[in-house]
């Protein structure tokens, strides 16, 4: 079984939730990313457009509560599921950046 589980996506902080704390007092965040480019594929080229649900704990997840919706940013980390929200899967967010708007 494939251990990679890594994802980079360039994109702008859609909508984001109030920075809450777990149980264990981890500082968590919820927020919503939106992407756009154009891909190759097929010999061609294709227009993405979407949207995923993203969660940041701890560091990564205080310093994205200080972020305005709106932001592009490029963001690294993971996927996996999210039972509690009903969405079926989430980037979790180890670290971001700001990007710069050409």
């Amino acid at each position: 079984m494939p251990d990679a589980n890594r994802l980079v996506l360039d994109a702008t902080l859609a909508d984001r939730g109030d920075l809450r704390y777990t149980p264990a007092g981890i500082p968590a965040l919820e927020c919503m990313l939106r992407h756009a480019s154009v891909q190759a594929e097929a010999d061609g080229e294709r227009k993405v457009e979407c949207e995923l649900a993203a969660v940041a704990f701890g560091e990564p997840a205080t310093s994205l509560a200080r972020i305005a919706n709106g932001t592009a940013l490029r963001c690294r980390g993971f996927l996996a599921r999210r039972y509690r929200t009903g969405i079926t899967i989430a980037l979790h967010v180890n670290e971001f950046e700001l990007l710069k708007r050409d």
